[in-house]
């Protein structure tokens, strides 16, 4: 049940960061931004809190795993959020750019994020 909570949690920061940054600022339709935004939670939780968090270190080490893990999610945006962007809103200028904005700002996110990974759903030996 915490899995599920967590990824709501996420769910709901990449889709407002992409709401305003994607939707508002560059025009991309909600119903767009809401795939892009389901993909990448998805993505991002599974290869960037799952396998990467988990595996940068142990529980003396959180700002080490807190720091890969957020660096890695940051690019992992990047890439979701620049190729999703152009293969579903194709002809939109300055992709690149809406997809950096977008990953940096949810960077920031995900290192509160993390955090509450740590203090509720994993156990401090990285188990779940």
């Amino acid at each position: 049940m915490e899995h599920i909570k967590a990824i709501l949690i996420k769910f709901v920061m990449i889709t407002a960061v992409l709401g305003i940054i994607l939707t508002g600022i560059y025009d991309i339709s909600f119903m767009e931004t809401l795939i892009i935004s389901f993909i990448l939670t998805l993505a991002a939780y599974v290869i960037g809190d799952m396998m990467k968090f988990r595996m940068s270190g142990d529980e003396t080490e959180h700002t080490k795993r807190n720091t890969i893990a957020t660096i890695y999610n940051i690019g992992l945006g990047f890439v979701v959020i620049w190729l999703l962007g152009e293969l579903i809103a194709s002809g939109k200028d300055d992709l690149a750019v809406a997809a950096f904005i977008s990953a940096l700002l949810i960077g920031a996110g995900e290192w509160f994020f993390h955090v509450y990974l740590d203090k509720h759903v994993f156990d401090y030996d990285g188990r779940e």
